[in-house]
């Protein structure tokens, strides 16, 4: 334990620059999820057919493995930050998707009914009704997206990508197990601290509603 804590104040650093990494890769990936997501969320909600094709395609994307699917973006966008970034956007995508489909559904008709009733348009009902009611299951698809980002960014430098994986990969070749646990403890604690705000969070969306 003592020799984790003098690696950690010596390296402490390195390591907060790859945590800076880290951070960036996952918040950009749940964000280009986010934007993509819930308008695929709305049109599965509209449309039971496409449902099935949508949630299909995402569900396949799930279960590929990680490093399997961040090698075959790789060969189509080459090495870097970017490429992790896309297939972290991919494997939020299912989540998000989801539980945006499943809030919609779960709306009282009567309540969108009465929306039309005051002379909203639909898109009116979408964004002032049906959004807004749904936001605390968006917000759950949110907090699953993250910490399953956070996780597979971990094997970002397989194909080049930057992050806490930097270090869990060096203490492998160089069999330095303070080095991966120097990366695999704040990767596990950025996890644990982003469902707990987003947790919180969600409880927050819920108390306003």
């Amino acid at each position: 334990m003592d020799r984790f804590v003098e690696y950690i104040r010596e390296n402490w650093v390195d390591l907060l620059s790859l945590t800076y990494d880290h951070i960036v890769m996952v918040v950009m990936g749940v964000v280009l999820a986010l934007i993509v997501g819930i308008p695929l969320g709305v049109v599965c909600s509209l449309n039971r057919r496409w449902a099935a094709l949508i949630l299909g395609i995402a569900n396949v994307v799930q279960v590929i493995p990680s490093l399997a699917l961040l090698v075959m973006l790789m060969i189509v966008f080459g090495l870097g930050s970017q490429t992790v970034i896309v297939g972290l956007f991919l494997y939020s995508l299912l989540p998000i998707i989801r539980n945006t489909y499943v809030g919609l559904t779960e709306i009282n008709s009567s309540i969108t009914e009465a929306g039309k009733g005051v002379g909203m348009s639909p898109l009116q009902v979408l964004m002032k009704v049906q959004l807004p009611l749904s936001l605390p299951f968006i917000m759950t698809g949110v907090r699953v997206a993250a910490v399953i980002a956070i996780g597979v960014a971990a094997v970002a430098p397989f194909i080049g990508g930057d992050g806490l994986g930097r270090e869990i990969y060096a203490g492998i070749n160089y069999r330095n197990d303070l080095r991966i646990y120097g990366g695999a403890i704040p990767a596990a604690l950025l996890a644990i601290l982003a469902d707990i705000f987003l947790g919180k969070l969600q409880k927050r969306v819920k108390l306003d509603k």
